[in-house]
């Protein structure tokens, strides 16, 4: 539940500027959805040890690795890089 969970807090806070995401937890990680279109935009996964996530995109129907090399943020970066990046929106 959210109110249990500091970054499903944290997600539903921020300002997505091209519309809602709903967050849920899902096998040790976060998958973000579009609320309208109920498509994927983005996957965080929480490493152990310092509190930094690294960003997932969906590509062919598969989480993959962000760029050429990923992308390993804190969660405010994570959720800031996610809101400007155009192709985490392309489905929704």
């Amino acid at each position: 539940m959210a109110a249990d969970d500091p970054v499903l807090q944290q997600i539903a806070a921020y300002p997505w500027p091209r519309g809602g995401l709903q967050a849920r937890r899902i096998r040790g990680g976060y998958t973000l959805t579009s609320v309208r279109m109920g498509a994927p935009v983005a996957r965080l996964k929480p490493l152990p040890s310092d509190g930094r996530v690294e960003v997932l995109w969906w590509r062919r129907d598969a989480w993959g690795r962000t760029g050429s090399f990923g992308a390993v943020l804190p969660i405010s970066d994570a959720l800031a890089f996610i809101a400007a990046e155009p192709a985490f929106w392309i489905r929704a």
